[in-house]
């Protein structure tokens, strides 16, 4: 791994993805978690200010260190008890079945394999357990997809393997999820990063 990866992009992605405009994003990313939830991708916490009183624990999956030390301050000041799982969203060291809720905000355009991360999220959910997302992705204007694949090359490489082309959608339904809420509309600036999806993706009762 890097410097710039371990040590830079944990500081760009904390400021990028901490403006107002964002943060409204989250807020309605987090809306109904509870419980016991996995969130991959913890990042710098950016999350952690708007988790529900219902939310009990959170098991917080992130694999870069610095990331998780800018992170301390608002775990510190959460009544939520928030404890490091792991370092890959792809290979989760929680048991079936153990998480009421699961969280992944602006994750899936970045971890190596999304659809793997999509099926292990399904598969530590309990039946009935929802996964909350919020992404970048894929828009639907042919234009504006044309210079996200364009893109996408230099995206990857200047923030550590994002994704500008992805279909979090289409990940989530292959994974087995039933959508059960989908709001997806341009936030302001760019529109090749800027077409945001919230997605609530239920795993089914057994």
């Amino acid at each position: 791994m890097s410097w710039y990866a371990e040590h830079l992009v944990p500081r760009i992605v904390n400021l990028v993805c901490s403006t107002p405009g964002v943060s409204r994003w989250r807020r309605l990313a987090v809306e109904g978690l509870r419980g016991s939830v996995v969130e991959i991708g913890f990042g710098s916490g950016l999350n952690v200010r708007y988790y529900p009183s219902a939310v009990e624990r959170v098991y917080a999956v992130e694999p870069r260190d610095a990331a998780w030390r800018l992170a301390q301050r608002a775990i510190a000041a959460s009544p939520v008890t928030i404890t490091r799982a792991g370092l890959d969203g792809q290979h989760l060291s929680l048991d079936n079945s153990s998480c009421d809720s699961a969280l992944s905000t602006f994750t899936l355009c970045t971890v190596g394999d999304d659809a793997l991360a999509a099926r292990e999220l399904y598969r530590v959910l309990k039946p009935g357990g929802v996964l909350h997302v919020l992404e970048h992705g894929l828009a639907p204007d042919e234009r504006v997809a044309t210079w996200q694949r364009r893109l996408d090359p230099l995206e990857r490489v200047l923030a550590d393997g994002c994704h500008l082309t992805r279909d979090p959608v289409a990940v989530l339904e292959s994974a087995g999820f039933a959508l059960t809420r989908l709001e997806q509309r341009y936030e302001s600036g760019p529109k090749p990063w800027s077409y945001f999806t919230v997605a609530l993706a239920t795993k089914p009762l057994d």
